[in-house]
């Protein structure tokens, strides 16, 4: 069976968010730690994962995704204060 999508948040050294979707975050985190993520996590690492929420296909993923990302900074800190049952702040 197909792992589901996860929609994450991460918090930046400098204090900026990045959000992104994968269907292994583990694997995601630890590329985002050693600078092999996304090109604007690279030089802001470490990061710490303060928001996760499953979706259940890409499509729906990446719909969620968008729409976190057009969400203004208040709203993201919002989201990730009311956490939900797959919140995280987990350090990798």
């Amino acid at each position: 069976m197909d792992k589901p999508y996860i929609v994450y948040i991460l918090e930046c050294r400098d204090g900026t968010y990045y959000t992104g979707t994968t269907n292994d975050l583990e694997r995601r985190l630890i590329e985002h730690q050693r600078g092999k993520g996304a090109k604007y996590t690279r030089g802001r690492t470490p990061v710490r994962l303060v928001y996760q929420e499953v979706c259940g296909t890409k499509g729906q993923a990446l719909s969620r995704e968008y729409r976190i990302k057009k969400m203004s900074r208040l709203h993201k800190k919002r989201l990730i204060a009311e956490g939900g049952p797959d919140a995280g702040t987990e350090k990798f």
